[in-house]
């Protein structure tokens, strides 16, 4: 891509994402296909396999009370009276990249629906129904979802997008950076959460010095 872009790491199931949000979908307002944005999948927890105990959600519920805190977001608190709940970010992120290779234009809104859903709604989106009932919010056919999603193509894929964000040196999520197409051209626009009205006048300024 040698136009102006924007390039998100992120993850379908962080709650500093769901923050995040409303500066993704300013800058989609204000720039809209002008300023692409694409979306590489980070890999929060992938292949977890222990249901959540007391210690871990006692270690994530201050993260959610800060993001709401922050920026606003809504949050369904009920989530930490879930029993046996096992936070593995993987299927969510792949259901992120079956959309994705099905129409990238909706591949951002999905993964921000799949945040609310999750961070929100009290839903478990770690379930594959679930999932292809949020993908089919947005025209995609359950059968073809079930079918590609399940896939070792979609697998791969997925471990792909977490590949790129550890070898590009992410190590939190949300991070936005900006480019050009130039291999030695990146700018960090975000390392973390920022309000919108932040993400947007760095985006203008970087945008300005494009010429």
């Amino acid at each position: 891509m040698t136009q102006p872009h924007l390039v998100y790491f992120g993850d379908a199931m962080c709650s500093w994402c769901h923050g995040f949000s409303p500066a993704i979908e300013a800058l989609r307002a204000r720039y809209g296909a002008a300023l692409p944005i694409r979306l590489v999948n980070g890999g929060l927890r992938p292949g977890a396999t222990h249901a959540m105990g007391a210690a871990q959600k006692a270690a994530i519920r201050p993260h959610w009370e800060q993001v709401t805190a922050a920026s606003g977001q809504p949050f369904d608190f009920a989530f930490f009276d879930r029993e046996g709940f096992v936070y593995d970010t993987e299927p969510a992120a792949r259901a992120v990249v079956t959309v994705r290779e099905m129409d990238e234009d909706i591949a951002l809104p999905y993964f921000i629906r799949i945040l609310r859903a999750l961070c929100a709604e009290n839903r478990d989106v770690t379930a594959t129904p679930v999932l292809a009932a949020l993908a089919g919010e947005f025209g995609v056919e359950e059968a073809a979802f079930l079918a590609a999603f399940d896939s070792e193509a979609m697998r791969t894929e997925t471990a792909a997008d977490f590949a790129i964000s550890q070898r590009t040196g992410v190590t939190g999520f949300p991070t936005l950076i900006a480019g050009n197409g130039e291999e030695d051209g990146w700018t960090m626009i975000t390392q973390g959460y920022q309000p919108p009205a932040a993400v947007l006048s760095t985006v203008a300024r970087w945008l300005a010095a494009q010429g």
